[in-house]
């Protein structure tokens, strides 16, 4: 008996060849129809009318006070990720949402390509949020935008996670587009590769067949044995989780 059938987990049923390409076609036009549907979505984001905001508005970054039109770094546009914060909490009680997609952001050689910088507009304090980034090893422009909230983030929720979009004209700034909750998985890779298996991403949500495996659900999304499910590699490798709060 194979392990599959042993553990009891369920499986697709076995057919042949022929059978399993004719499905598959037939998904293929679902799946083709949903891209272009999606290049149409992207199409018409990009016709979008944008807002000013003041290109002075304050961060605290590595140096010290920047404004919004530093984080560009000269580049025309800017992607920003607002990372929600828990002041004076430990590593272990950081976001652990924020945590997933701000882990795949790796080489974005790509971004500058297209002359985009992106930037993590922390919504907590410098010092310890950027002791976060360096024990997770992240190596993208990190900044406070803690001061700052109610203008970058003026008729939002503060804090949310946030994706927020900008274009600079010269010295002037303009928000382009924002988005927040599940379109913040713009960021992220895993879950688009997790969709493409058998068993998806296995959280409650989902619309699976009964006996599939659905083991996560709300915070257990991204949590493993209490922590962020990322911090456990770093642990390993050996950095310390220390934020300078006092608190382990």
């Amino acid at each position: 008996m194979t392990d599959f059938m042993r553990d009891g987990l369920g499986v697709p049923k076995v057919v042949d060849r022929s059978t399993f390409h004719a499905d598959l076609d037939a998904l293929r036009v679902r799946e083709k129809a949903h891209t272009r549907e999606g290049d149409a979505i992207a199409a018409a984001r990009r016709r979008l009318p944008m807002v000013e905001v003041d290109g002075a508005t304050p961060l605290i970054g590595e140096r010290g006070p920047v404004t919004l039109l530093d984080a560009f770094e000269g580049r025309r546009m800017l992607i920003a990720y607002y990372f929600m914060w828990h002041t004076g909490h430990p590593a272990p009680e950081q976001c652990e949402g924020c945590t997933w997609v701000t882990s795949q952001v790796c080489d974005q050689s790509y971004i500058h390509s297209r002359d985009v910088t992106f930037a993590t507009f922390c919504q907590g304090p410098y010092e310890e949020s950027a002791r976060y980034r360096d024990f997770m090893g992240w190596e993208m422009p990190w900044y406070s935008a803690q001061d700052s909230l109610d203008t970058l983030l003026v008729g939002r929720r503060v804090g949310r996670m946030h994706i927020v979009c900008y274009l600079r004209q010269g010295s002037k700034v303009f928000e382009t587009y924002w988005t927040t909750s599940r379109g913040v998985e713009a960021m992220d890779n895993s879950y688009r590769l997790l969709d493409l298996t058998v068993y998806g991403r296995q959280e409650m949500w989902e619309d699976s067949p009964t006996v599939w495996p659905q083991r996560f659900h709300g915070k257990q999304n991204f949590r493993t044995n209490g922590r962020p499910t990322a911090q456990w590699s770093r642990l390993k490798a050996g950095h310390s989780d220390d934020l300078g709060t006092g608190r382990r």
